[in-house]
Order: structure tokens, then sequence, then C-alpha cells
């Protein structure tokens, strides 16, 4: 009796032990299952964070085409392939450089786009590059600011002929050029003055006869009844330039023919880069 009672006792202690194994591997099993579960959906949520972000950096780096960033707003981050057509600035000490770019469809002005002096001597008319900056506004003037720029392997080549914009001068069409390299004919020297100055000047040295040989030189033009300020740049026509003399020789009343860039400030302003007086 005491052996089969003993018996029956090992036999329940023996079902109560199972059970509490059971139990425990349960719950185990349970939490395992949730860890899982967790570390599946934070894999997930991770995965489709790097691809959103993935997705923004590509977005952010699609080249655009000429009618794409003139559409995007003001201090929006642009990327544009273009081609350079000349080249105003470097400035060494913070290794930036300001250049004219232009394609079939439009033209840009990069202005303080980093770059490197040994990257600035390969900037030659024609090149194929890709700018990612800001666009920007500067008293009228619509530019990329803050960029930076890579050669395009294998691209090819553009230098754009001069665009006739004289019919356009003194009409809202003539700001959708802006930038772009063109030319002015049959334009009439007008007199420039100096404030407290009775004399006629061809052209002023700065805008207000402040400079000296070396500055810019800024002469007017009249076309049909209006009266148009040009410049020579002298950042990217300096003293030793035909243009630079070519102004400086100028006489009032005369008629010439102009090439440059549609630079734009307060208005037009192009940056003149050829003047040839009419015979």
């Amino acid at each position: 009796m005491k052996k089969f009672v003993s018996a029956v006792l090992a036999l329940c202690l023996a079902g109560a032990l199972t059970a509490c194994a059971g139990g425990a591997s349960s719950s185990e099993s349970t939490a395992a299952e949730e860890s899982s579960s967790a570390a599946t959906s934070e894999e997930t949520s991770s995965a489709a964070s790097s691809e959103e972000n993935a997705t923004s950096e590509a977005a952010a780096g699609t080249v655009m085409s000429y009618d794409e960033y003139m559409a995007a707003d003001l201090d929006t981050e642009v990327t544009i392939e273009a081609y350079v057509q000349a080249k105003q600035a470097y400035y060494a000490e913070q290794q930036t450089a300001t250049v004219y770019l232009q394609d079939q469809d439009g033209a840009y002005f990069a202005y303080d786009m980093a770059c490197s002096e040994e990257d600035y001597d390969l900037l030659t008319p024609g090149t194929l590059i890709r700018v990612t900056g800001y666009k920007s506004e500067w008293s009228g003037e619509v530019e990329i600011m803050d960029g930076s720029f890579e050669f395009v392997e294998g691209g090819d080549t553009f230098v754009a002929e001069p665009a006739d914009m004289t019919e356009l001068l003194g009409t809202d069409e003539l700001i959708d050029h802006q930038n772009e390299f063109v030319s002015f004919t049959g334009l009439t020297v007008a007199a420039s003055t100096i404030e407290g100055d009775d004399t006629e000047y061809a052209f002023l040295y700065n805008y207000d006869g402040s400079g000296s040989e070396g500055d810019d030189l800024y002469f007017n033009v009249s076309y049909n009844g209006e009266t148009y300020t040009f410049v020579v740049e002298s950042y990217l026509c300096d003293s030793t330039t035909d243009v630079y003399s070519a102004v400086k020789n100028l006489e009032v009343g005369q008629t010439i023919d102009c090439e440059g860039f549609l630079y734009w400030y307060e208005g037009v302003n192009p940056h003149i880069t050829s003047v040839t007086v009419a015979e």
C-alpha cells in the first residue's frame, strides 16, 4: 500500500513538474515571438526610412530642365547641367568661382561656386558641368548660389552664338533671356554724367564716376528713345582686353554694336564683352 501511494504521489509530482515546465516553455516562446516581431518591425521601419531618405536625396540631385529650373521656388536646391560660356572671377582665398553657363534652352549664372584653382583652369568655354546649389535672386538677377559642381564625363560641347535682342529692349520679354549670350545692334552712345559735374562723358569708371583705370566701365546707350546702362565688368574683361579699350575710346553720339551676357541689376544691365563702332 505504501508503495502504491508512493507511486501515485510520484506520478502526481511528475505531472505537476511537467505542467510547470510546459508553461515556462510556452511563455518563453511567446516572448521570443514578440521580440522577433518587434525586430522585424524595426528593420522594416529602418529600411523604409533609408529608402525615403535615398529617394529624397535622389530627388534633390535630379538634373532639371531649364523650364523646371525657372519654375523652381527661390531658395530651393536645384541641380542643372549646362555648358561654360565664360568665367567672371576666381576667389583664391575662399576657392570659389563665378561663371556664365548656357544650354540650348536657356542660361544660368553660378555665383561663388565651390571650385579649386586646378578645376577653374579646366572650365573652358563649351565644357559641360553639373551644378548643384540654391536658386536665388539679387536685385532682379536670378542665379545659383552656394553651389558645387562636377565635370560631366563624356559630355559634348556647346558654345552659344549671340542671340540678337535689340528689338526686345524695353519689353517684358527681354528678361526671359536673362544670362544668355546676346547682341545689340544700332545703339547710340548716350551721355553719362557725374553729380555736380556738367560735363558729358561717353563712359564712367564705376556707376558714379568714382573709380579709375582697372575698375568697371559704365556707359549709356539709347534705342527707340529709351536709354539703358551697359557695363564692362572688370572681373570678366579687365583693362587689358579689347572691349575695355574700345569703351574708353567711345564718343557720345556714335552708333555701336555690342555683345555680352544679359545680366540683370534693377533692370537690364548687360555685361558687355565686345563693342564695335558702326562705320
